[in-house]
């Protein structure tokens, strides 16, 4: 491919997330202000494969900064993961001219670009686009913010009731892998308990707590639990282990779901997903490819793929102290 961009194309992929639409809108503002055309891939990776490009322009992105979701649309491809699936993506790029490719998604969007993008040398940029903020090398991932907002007013909603009846609630989060949205809603919300994948707990040290909970004058308490905690088989059966060995409480079980995914971006979240949109334009201009654009310490920065696919983040265990000092 010719190394001066021209033509670019942008897509979204894997699990929505509010502030995609943002990113995106930034996306094509800064390629046409950089004189570069700009292509909107329809339904991600797949939608590559299945030629669903349209050129887009600055009144094409105009009032969706505020709308959640990805109006690209995204899913998921097993036909990527193949080498003939590839090769179609590849084909329809070349019949759109496109030199260079924006992929906003998470780890397995930015896995399977990464591997395209070696294999027919095109630029790929990625931007982390994920509510659960499991992304190494950004300290914040676009919908992160928002989903924190989302849940911490679910919860507090939830606790009015607990309260009145004198109720222990577990509400499972997002995060199968990572435990950020349960740990900082957890503190946020006033959750007695957090409950989340990096750390086991253990059934006795949680009933320990509870019972001192109880002991100390709490006449109800909230737990917030990460979906891949692994205590009890699922929230389900901890429920039940609670009320078999904790008296006192009515125990009530709440999964929040997709709402996390849901409603209008925050301020900070729109903020966010604009700068990285306008970074991963800049990146490609000046040359770069196989990076993603993160944020740290409140600069924009560029990160190889490699780092931001097969390198942990580190999971934020004064967090953890924190939230038991001040659930006592």
């Amino acid at each position: 491919m010719n190394n001066e961009i021209k033509n670019i194309a942008v897509l979204t992929s894997g699990g929505d997330s509010p502030g995609m639409n943002a990113a995106i809108r930034a996306v094509v503002r800064n390629a046409v202000y950089n004189n570069l055309k700009c292509y909107g891939i329809y339904q991600g990776l797949q939608g590559m494969i299945d030629d669903e490009f349209s050129e887009l322009g600055p009144r094409s992105v105009r009032n969706l900064i505020n709308r959640g979701g990805t109006f690209l649309k995204s899913a998921r491809s097993e036909e990527f993961k193949t080498k003939e699936g590839r090769s179609r993506a590849y084909e329809n790029l070349k019949k759109h001219a496109i030199d260079a490719l924006v992929v906003i998604g998470g780890d397995g969007s930015f896995t399977g670009a990464s591997i395209f993008g070696e294999e027919y040398d095109i630029p790929v940029v990625g931007i982390p686009g994920t509510i659960d903020n499991d992304i190494n090398g950004t300290d914040y991932t676009i919908g992160y913010d928002t989903a924190l907002n989302t849940v911490v007013e679910a919860i507090d909603k939830i606790r009015d009731t607990a309260s009145s009846h004198n109720r222990l609630f577990l509400v499972e989060v997002m995060g199968r892998d990572a435990g950020d949205i349960a740990l900082n809603t957890g503190i946020g919300a006033g959750a007695e308990e957090i409950l989340v994948p990096e750390e086991d707990l253990g059934t006795d040290r949680l009933m320990e707590s509870l019972n001192n909970s109880k002991k100390s004058g709490k006449t109800s308490s909230i737990i917030v639990v990460s979906e891949g905690d692994q205590i009890g088989k699922n929230i389900t059966a901890l429920a039940d282990y609670i009320k078999t060995n904790l008296e006192g409480y009515e125990v009530k079980v709440t999964v929040l779901g997709h709402i996390q995914r849901g409603g209008s971006p925050s301020c900070y979240d729109r903020v966010l997903a604009t700068r990285l949109g306008v970074g991963a334009v800049d990146a490609l201009i000046e040359g770069k490819k196989k990076i993603m654009i993160g944020i740290s310490h409140k600069k924009i920065v560029q990160v190889p793929l490699e780092t931001a696919i097969y390198n942990k983040k580190v999971f934020d265990t004064d967090l953890l102290r924190v939230a038991d000092i001040v659930s006592i």
